[in-house]
């Protein structure tokens, strides 16, 4: 496959990068300006909100900073994820985002991004194409910034940025974290790392893993001046940068939102049912987590899934077809044999996948 090799040393596929020019060069993209606000639960809420609301057929970029905070995935269990104590003692906000993978740590040294678009099946899971106008930006600046792995954007062997999606059947949104100048001692005193996915990815800790940009600028930059050189570089001379600024009537649903579900404890923590089983496994679309009751005459009383994996459809209506099934291999996979588990979970092994339900346990 022909290629071309940018500023860093980094190479993009001539595929990629044609699409990064028609990504860019259609430029209906539109930047949403979220008014310096800080606060995760209105950012994540402003986010929500926009992909629900705003009018479809445009495409749309949102920025934000955050407060030092703690935002999980869709589908993790909130307090296996965290250090509950120090995170009370150090005022960190916990918010659950609605779009998968796993949760991160965020502070004014790190800058995130949004892209907002027509849902395609193309795009599903697709971190590089929403990616590459980032890494491209990145090896301009002199950082050798590649997209690495499942969704994550790399230097060498350090991760600068976490990519995660969400999707509806209309809209979806692919975002991100920009590792600037953030406190990455903070990451394992408030995160709780697991050790399937440390033992899995072959590091000693989640620190060892991760790095500031700042390490490969020459000169400091801050947060908000970077934030301008990816909007210049996004939105070049010769193409009108336009702006949407929420309206009075926004801020109302917005404010609604944050109020009624991203400042709730139900939705940020939620509770965790009792479990008679627990089956955890690491699969290429990431971690799965299965808790399991079973009834005393052998049927499923209550499941519930954890992970950090990617899907467009809600895993409950897995945990729905689950309930009231005798736990037992067969029955399991018949409950199973019609529902597609790639828009749950992305790309697994459906065998594999019984097995972690029902299966033997891995060694």
């Amino acid at each position: 496959m022909p290629s071309l090799t940018l500023a860093g040393g980094a190479i993009l596929s001539t595929i990629i990068l044609n699409r990064y020019l028609r990504f860019t060069a259609r430029f209906a993209m539109i930047y949403i300006d979220n008014e310096g606000i800080t606060d995760p639960h209105v950012n994540l809420a402003i986010e929500e909100y926009c992909i629900r609301h705003l009018p479809g057929g445009e495409d749309y970029l949102l920025f934000y900073i955050n407060a030092p905070s703690i935002i999980i995935g869709r589908n993790q269990n909130t307090l296996e994820e965290i250090h509950q104590a120090y995170i009370d003692e150090h005022g960190i906000h916990v918010v659950r985002r609605i779009s998968g993978g796993g949760a991160v740590y965020h502070d004014h040294g790190n800058l995130n991004f949004s892209f907002l678009t027509d849902f395609s099946k193309d795009k599903l899971n697709n971190f590089k194409q929403f990616a590459t106008p980032i890494t491209k930006v990145l090896n301009d600046m002199g950082v050798p910034a590649e997209m690495k792995g499942r969704n994550d954007i790399v230097v060498g062997d350090k991760k600068i940025s976490g990519n995660a999606q969400f999707s509806s059947t209309k809209r979806m949104f692919n975002h991100g974290t920009l590792l600037l100048d953030c406190d990455l001692s903070q990451v394992t005193k408030a995160l709780d790392v697991k050790m399937t996915k440390i033992t899995s990815k072959g590091h000693k800790s989640a620190r060892a893993r991760v790095a500031n940009i700042a390490e490969f600028l020459d000169a400091p930059l801050s947060t908000e001046a970077f934030k301008e050189k990816i909007l210049a570089s996004l939105f070049p001379d010769g193409i009108e940068r336009k702006t949407y600024r929420l309206t009075a009537e926004d801020w109302d649903s917005i404010n609604t939102l944050v109020e009624e579900k991203y400042r709730q404890w139900d939705w940020n923590y939620g509770r965790s049912p009792d479990f008679d089983i627990q089956r955890t496994r690491h699969f290429a679309a990431g971690i799965i987590d299965f808790r399991l009751k079973v009834k005393r005459g052998g049927a499923i009383e209550n499941v519930k899934i954890y992970g950090d994996f990617f899907g467009q459809r809600p895993v409950s209506e897995i945990e729905d077809a689950l309930v009231g099934v005798r736990y037992d291999k067969r029955e399991i996979e018949d409950a199973l044999q019609d529902i597609d588990l790639y828009p749950y979970f992305g790309e697994v092994d459906r065998a594999k996948f019984i097995d972690l339900i029902y299966g033997p346990d891995e060694q």
